[in-house]
């Protein structure tokens, strides 16, 4: 089977502290879930297109868990703290 993948890129953060409320929350969905951070924010180079502010990469076993974890009653009561508070973009991907 391959690997399923959560990305998510940032366009906006206007609340900082409802983003690390968001982290928190999310993080133990993320654990459920078995889903590992391959990218979590840190340094970057933006070499071609629009400039984000912040870049989140999420590895799972599979697909269907990625898809699982994104629906899933945690992750949703984690995403709804965000509310109006970001403007990003949430991809759910299949991968290698």
């Amino acid at each position: 089977m391959k690997k399923g993948y959560v990305v998510c890129v940032y366009e906006n953060i206007k609340d900082q502290e409802l983003l690390n409320n968001y982290a928190s929350k999310s993080k133990s969905a993320v654990d459920k879930y078995k889903g590992i951070f391959l990218v979590r924010g840190g340094n970057k180079i933006t070499t071609e297109g629009k400039e984000f502010v912040r870049t989140v990469v999420i590895e799972f076993e599979t697909f269907d868990i990625a898809k699982n974890f994104f629906y899933s009653e945690e992750y949703q009561a984690a995403h709804a703290i965000l509310a109006n508070s970001v403007i990003r973009n949430h991809q759910i991907i299949e991968g290698n």
